[in-house]
């Protein structure tokens, strides 16, 4: 698929997470209002450096560029999001890779991943978790925001690992709690899952709108799949039988962070 369709369906800032909507009234302002969150909860400074493990289409790279003056080396195996991650963050002081997260090196500031969990897999949370305290300097402060699910699983809804997300998993809390076991301390589990409801569900919108321009190159198999994929999804986080959570972590012995509460 390529970058028509998600630049049609998604925000400005093409964000493929969930947005935060507590003050938001529209997908631009929910996904900016995330974006900042995770910025304050990573305590951004200037001059900062920071990775981000699945970078997706630039955007946070981007903002935290931008808005808190930090450098973001950003990691993504999708060639068309480097590309673009590439021309959007011209000038600033961002770097994309085309690579595995699990090639990063070096020490940082921050460590950050929007979206990647879902695609790690149980046996390689445990890794996830060593790599990151590895790139994790003492003093810093790891994050994690992902989908979750409410049992431990080994595989995911075979419909969307067929369709959409192939090789996806739903992590749990026991699972991500055993990973991080001795590499971190959790020092705050944010939990917004309703918000991923009004979030698919303006995608939906945004998709049902663009269509008549997008059927030129999409069938309508590909419109059936979509549509079954996002509301689906929506009612999903609706009936709360999957979640959202974002997790602040840091390294044993080091100072309690400040904290962002109330979100």
């Amino acid at each position: 698929m390529g970058n028509d369709l998600y630049q049609k369906m998604l925000d400005k800032r093409l964000q493929y997470t969930c947005g935060y909507w507590k003050d938001a009234k529209t997908l631009d302002a929910a996904q900016e209002a995330k974006l900042e969150m995770v910025c304050r909860k990573l305590r951004l400074e200037p001059g900062m450096e920071i990775v981000e493990l699945g970078c997706g289409f630039g955007g946070f790279a981007k903002y935290a560029a931008q808005k808190h003056g930090v450098r973001v080396t950003g990691f993504t195996v999708s060639k068309k999001q480097a590309k673009f991650g590439e021309k959007l963050c011209r000038d600033l002081p961002v770097e994309i890779r085309l690579d595995d997260y699990r090639k990063a090196s070096g020490l940082y500031d921050r460590v950050v991943s929007i979206g990647l969990m879902e695609h790690v897999g149980y046996k390689n949370y445990r890794t996830y978790m060593k790599l990151t305290h590895q790139l994790l300097k003492d003093d810093g402060i790891a994050f994690v925001h992902t989908i979750g699910s409410n049992t431990s699983r080994r595989i995911c809804e075979p419909w969307t690992t067929t369709y959409i997300f192939p090789n996806s998993m739903l992590p749990s809390i026991a699972q991500l709690g055993k990973a991080m076991e001795g590499f971190f301390v959790m020092e705050d589990w944010h939990n917004f899952g309703e918000d991923y409801d009004k979030t698919l569900m303006a995608w939906y919108k945004n998709f049902l709108q663009a269509w008549p321009e997008l059927k030129n190159k999409y069938d309508e198999r590909f419109f059936r799949m979509w549509e079954y994929y996002l509301l689906s999804c929506a009612g999903g986080f609706r009936s709360r039988s999957m979640q959202l959570w974002q997790i602040v972590m840091t390294k044993p012995g080091r100072t309690r962070p400040d904290l962002i509460k109330p979100y």
